[in-house]
C-alpha cells in the first residue's frame, strides 16, 4: 500500500497559489497541532482541508455534496467551497471560504441563538432520506441506552471515588427509564449532523449561532445524538429547550439528555485513567465542563411521565423521503 504523502506548509502553498493565483493572502497554518495536520488556515479569508486517506477522501467527496442539499433547508451558513479536487492522488481537498464568527467554545449562545439551533434541528428534519441516501449519507442505528447506562454508573463510581462526581444526585437513569427512552418502533430516522460540538458552531458575540462546520460525518439516524451533542456544548436546558421549540416531544429530548449525561461519565472517567476515548485529545478541563453542562438539571424530567402507548419520538411528522 503506497503512503499517503505528509502535508507541509509548502504544499499548502503551492496548492493556495495554484487555486487563488493572485488573490492569495497571508500566511498559511496548521488549525491544529499535529504531525500531519488536515486543516490549514490560509489567510483571514479561507480555510484549506486535505483528506489524509482515501476514506477521508470518500467522507469529503460526500461533504460538499451533502452540504449543497442542506444549504436550503437550515437558516445558519453552512461553509462554501470555492474550489475542490485532488492535493494527491486520490486524495482530495476543499478550499472553504471562512464562515465569519467565533467557536460555540468560546462564547455562549443567546436565546435568539437557541432559536437558530431550534430552525437548524429543524432543518435537518427536514432534509430528504432518500436524497441523503442517494448521496452515501449512511444509516446509524440507535445506541442501545441500557448498555451506555451500565457503562455510566461504573464510570460514575470511578469519578466519585476520585472526588469528580456526586453518585448521590437525585437524576438517575434507571433500568426502566431506559427502556422506555429506547427509540420506539416506527420512528423515521433523520439527517443527524453528528457533531455540533462547539468547534463546529460558529457563534457571534451576540450570542447567535451563525454557522455549522463539520458535516463530514452526518448519518441517518436518532436526532437524539445532536440533542446529546448540544446539551455538551451549550447545557441541557437550552439543548432541551431548542429541541422543544423544533417541535420534539419528550422522549427524544429526554434519551438526548441521558446519551449526553453518560457520554460525560464515561469520556472523563476513560480520560482520567488513560483510556482512550471520543472525543480523542480533550483536555481534562473540557471534559469537566462538558459534564457540568450535561448534569444540569432541567424541568421536563421531572414532570414528565411516558408511557408505553406514547407516539413515536412524539415529534412533527416527518416529511415524505
Amino acid at each position: 500500500m503506497t503512503q499517503a504523502p505528509t502535508p507541509t506548509a509548502d504544499t499548502v502553498r503551492r496548492l493556495v497559489r495554484s487555486l487563488l493565483g493572485a488573490a492569495a493572502e497571508g500566511d498559511v497554518r496548521p488549525a491544529a497541532s499535529g504531525a500531519a495536520p488536515a486543516t490549514w488556515w490560509v489567510g483571514t479569508r479561507h480555510v484549506l482541508r486535505l483528506a489524509p486517506d482515501r476514506e477521508a477522501a470518500l467522507r469529503q467527496r460526500r461533504e460538499l455534496r451533502l452540504r449543497e442539499l442542506v444549504r436550503a433547508h437550515v437558516p445558519v451558513t453552512v461553509p462554501t467551497s470555492v474550489a475542490h479536487g485532488e492535493w494527491a492522488p486520490g486524495l482530495t481537498y476543499t478550499l472553504d471560504a471562512k464562515v465569519a464568527g467565533g467557536s460555540g467554545e468560546d462564547h455562549d449562545v443567546s436565546a435568539l441563538g437557541e432559536a437558530d439551533l431550534a430552525a437548524l434541528l429543524t432543518g435537518l428534519r427536514e432534509v430528504s432520506v432518500r436524497q441523503a441516501e442517494t448521496l452515501g449519507v449512511p444509516r446509524a442505528a440507535p445506541r442501545p441506552l441500557e448498555a451506555l447506562r451500565q457503562s455510566a454508573e461504573r464510570a460514575g463510581r470511578h469519578l466519585a471515588e476520585a472526588d469528580e462526581f456526586d453518585p448521590a444526585r437525585p437524576e438517575r437513569l434507571t433500568g426502566a427509564a431506559a427502556a422506555q427512552l429506547g427509540v420506539q418502533p416506527g420512528a423515521a430516522p433523520v439527517l443527524v449532523h453528528h457533531g455540533l460540538t462547539g468547534e463546529h458552531l460558529v457563534v457571534a458575540v451576540d450570542g447567535r449561532v451563525r454557522g455549522v462546520l463539520g458535516w463530514g460525518d452526518a448519518v441517518l439516524g436518532d436526532p437524539a445524538e445532536d440533542i446529546a451533542a448540544l446539551a455538551l456544548c451549550v447545557g441541557s436546558p437550552a439543548a432541551v429547550r431548542a429541541a422543544t421549540l423544533a417541535g420534539y416531544g419528550a422522549r427524544p429530548c429526554l434519551r438526548g439528555l441521558w446519551l449526553a449525561r453518560c457520554d460525560a461519565l464515561v469520556h472523563l472517567a476513560d480520560a482520567l485513567a488513560g483510556r482512550p476515548s471520543a472525543p480523542a485529545g480533550a483536555p481534562l478541563s473540557a471534559l469537566r465542563t462538558r459534564l457540568r453542562r450535561a448534569w444540569e438539571p432541567i424541568l421536563l424530567e421531572r414532570v414528565t411521565e411516558l408511557r408505553g402507548d406514547d407516539p413515536p419520538d412524539e415529534g412533527p411528522p416527518s416529511p415524505a423521503p
